[in-house]
């Protein structure tokens, strides 16, 4: 997932994206708790996306503020 991907949608869908990936991390921690998965650069990039995700939320709040 690009920033640039990112910028183009709405306050709302970031949002809603947000839940998601952090729903999605929370499942991968927990299978790789559990063994069912040794997949560990999936955590590592869902992390990634959630940061993005929350940058280009404070982007959006910033220029709001403007």
């Amino acid at each position: 997932m690009d920033a640039k991907e990112l910028r183009v949608k709405s306050k709302a869908e970031l949002l809603d994206l947000e839940k998601e990936l952090r729903e999605n991390l929370f499942h991968l921690r927990f299978q790789i708790q559990t063994d069912q998965t040794t997949n560990s650069a999936k955590l590592r990039h869902t992390k990634q996306d959630i940061a993005r995700v929350l940058t280009v939320l404070g982007e959006m709040d910033r220029e709001a503020v403007q």
